[in-house]
């Protein structure tokens, strides 16, 4: 990729590709909601936001939180998906979205996971909480807690359904870190989330998601709405190889908040794409080391290294090494020696270790010798 070998470290501008070329990227839709977010699923790159950062209440995108520690549960073998969940009287009390389940009766977790996804139902998110709490305030701990390890720094949960209560509150960007984890941490039931209808006690509901019925890419998450939230949707789809999530908050109703999910999607498909910039283990460049059994370390880095730019705007990217000013041996295999910036019309995209491709062991006395006395010789000309 680099245009030279460094023969000496510092700090080295180059562009990663030639023939850069003026990239026209329209501005990005205006929504009619509260606040919304949209980002790349496996980079976390956010394409748009606005007032992503502004605590709401999240009606029932709540669940999501549920969903996301009954999946960590069955990931972690503390709960079985056969495992029979006994239905409490308060569970079946619950008011809102229903699946109909029966006090008194025991129902398999993996049911009552389908009845939250699919039907939101606000009697099996208690069931469950119950179920794994011990009651639903220790539930909410949990969450709290679950929030915090994944980021959702301006998150508090109150309750395992998203029913009204004070300090029950979060933000369209924890939404989309939860949103990404979910996705990302319990990918053997994230198809949940995509199946349109779900059958229990003999009534079959469909799943509150329009796009699910609109759009073949779209393949979840979850709806919610309450009087104080408004018409709420987060949303994922997938085209090609690149995987999108959005969040839209405070709708007017179902029409709005699909029409305005579907703004975002198009918008973040169309003017956007992933590019696999560096390959981990590829020879990026050589740079000159001292002391060592060869005078040539071969730097690479640890991962590949993906972004989430403009479409046609790979060319235009810059890179930035910076290197020790002396490389002395020795030098391990994937040890980092340097730092890769990568910037876009002055924004920088990542900062990525440069490390070693092969070890450059310790050279032998006399060799040492040697490049000490060229070294001092170049001090003294530099």
């Amino acid at each position: 990729m680099f245009a030279k070998t460094l023969a000496a470290c510092g700090l080295f501008t180059l562009a990663l590709v030639a023939n850069a070329q003026q990239v026209l990227i329209p501005a990005p839709p205006q929504l009619a909601s509260t606040a919304y977010i949209l980002l790349d699923a496996d980079t976390g790159k956010v394409i748009v936001e606005e007032n992503a950062d502004e605590q709401l209440p999240p009606a029932s995108l709540t669940k999501m939180m549920t969903s996301y520690i009954v999946t960590e549960e069955l990931d972690n073998g503390r709960l079985a998906e056969t495992d029979l969940v006994n239905i409490s009287v308060a569970a079946w009390k619950m008011g809102g979205s229903k699946m109909f389940v029966r006090e008194g009766t025991e129902v398999p977790v993996i049911d009552l996971l389908r009845g939250v996804i699919v039907q939101s139902g606000n009697d099996s998110s208690v069931a469950l909480a119950e179920h794994i709490a011990g009651g639903e305030d220790a539930f909410a701990d949990v969450m709290n807690q679950t929030a915090s390890l994944l980021g959702m720094t301006n998150s508090h949960f109150v309750n395992s359904t998203g029913w009204p209560a004070e300090g029950h509150l979060t933000t369209a960007r924890d939404l989309s870190l939860l949103a990404r984890a979910i996705i990302n941490d319990h990918p053997d039931y994230y198809d949940l989330y995509k199946e349109k209808y779900f059958s229990y006690n003999g009534i079959n509901q469909p799943n509150r998601n329009r796009l699910l019925f609109r759009d073949d890419s779209v393949d979840g998450l979850k709806t919610g709405h309450t009087e104080a939230a408004g018409y709420c949707l987060v949303a994922s789809a997938k085209r090609g190889d690149m995987r999108l999530i959005s969040v839209v908050m405070g709708t007017k109703s179902e029409d709005s908040r699909a029409a305005e999910t579907q703004k975002l999607l198009a918008y973040g498909f169309r003017y956007f794409e992933n590019q696999t910039l560096y390959r981990a283990g590829e020879a990026l460049e050589s740079a000159r080391v001292w002391y060592g059994t060869s005078d040539q370390l071969e730097l690479t880095v640890g991962d590949d290294v993906v972004e989430t730019i403009p479409r046609g705007s790979r060319g235009n990217i810059e890179v930035a090494l910076k290197l020790p000013d002396t490389l002395k041996a020795p030098i391990a295999k994937g040890e980092q020696v340097g730092t890769l910036t990568l910037t876009l019309n002055g924004e920088t995209l990542a900062e990525v270790p440069a490390v070693a491709q092969k070890a450059v062991p310790e050279a032998g006395f006399f060799a040492r010798i040697i490049d000490a006395i060229k070294l001092f010789i170049t001090g003294l000309l530099s």
